[in-house]
């Protein structure tokens, strides 16, 4: 009889050691599925995007950037609205990095909502300006640069003639503001202004729209008194 429990009380023994040794055996694997899930979530928490640096345009890579840019140009022509009308100038071919840089800025929408901010009667009417938030925003995005002057091409500054300003600032070799440009109104042109600007397309329809702009009554400074804006420029 004593035996018999004694070979009992065995067997239960050896029992609760086997299950205590499989409930223990089985913990390992999750520990390590833990482990595994934390690193995971670890990896998939680091921010992986990089947002790409918009690109501006330099003193630097202002040259090299537009010397490619005209390779793959087809527009030669720009449409300019304004609020008394219309008119459309064709560029030169032969001038590129004034007539690249001209398209580059309509496609870019900079003249949309800019001013004829200068009139000078008989003489000129100038745009790509505005005192507004806007137009100061976009030319950070764009960039801070100039243009060297390419007079030799043989174009003269008659009327109806497209050219671009030089800079005010510190400037001996009359590098061009880009964001600006004038339009001869004067007859039969401005030849006092060809070596020192460069022309860079001309007036073929709407000239009388020109005129008109030219018309306008401006105060001292030569700026018009009701604003004369530039509703969009379209490169085709």
């Amino acid at each position: 009889m004593v035996r018999n429990q004694l070979i009992g009380i065995f067997f239960i023994s050896l029992f609760m050691f086997t299950s205590c040794k499989d409930k223990s055996t089985s913990t390992k694997p999750a520990k390590q599925a833990t482990k595994i899930l934390r690193d995971t979530i670890q990896k998939d928490s680091v921010e992986t995007k990089t947002e790409k640096a918009e690109f501006v345009l330099t003193e630097e890579n202002v040259i090299p950037f537009f010397f490619d840019y005209e390779k793959e140009l087809k527009e030669n022509k720009v449409k300019i609205t304004t609020n008394l009308g219309s008119f459309t100038l064709q560029l030169y071919d032969n001038v590129p990095y004034h007539r690249a840089n001209f398209v580059y800025l309509a496609k870019k929408g900079y003249f949309d909502n800019t001013l004829f901010h200068r009139v000078v009667k008989d003489f000129i009417i100038q745009g790509g300006n505005a005192d507004n938030i806007e137009t100061g925003q976009k030319r950070r995005e764009i960039g801070r640069y100039l243009l060297p002057p390419d007079t030799k091409k043989g174009y003269k500054h008659d009327r109806g003639t497209i050219s671009m300003p030089s800079s005010e600032l510190d400037n001996p070799h009359k590098l061009a503001s880009p964001f600006e440009f004038f339009i001869v109104v004067q007859s039969p042109g401005a030849y006092h202004l060809d070596k020192n600007y460069t022309a860079f397309g001309k007036v073929i329809e709407g000239m009388d729209v020109v005129d008109l702009i030219n018309k306008q009554p401006v105060e001292q400074g030569d700026w018009p008194v009701q604003n004369i804006y530039i509703l969009k420029a379209e490169a085709f």
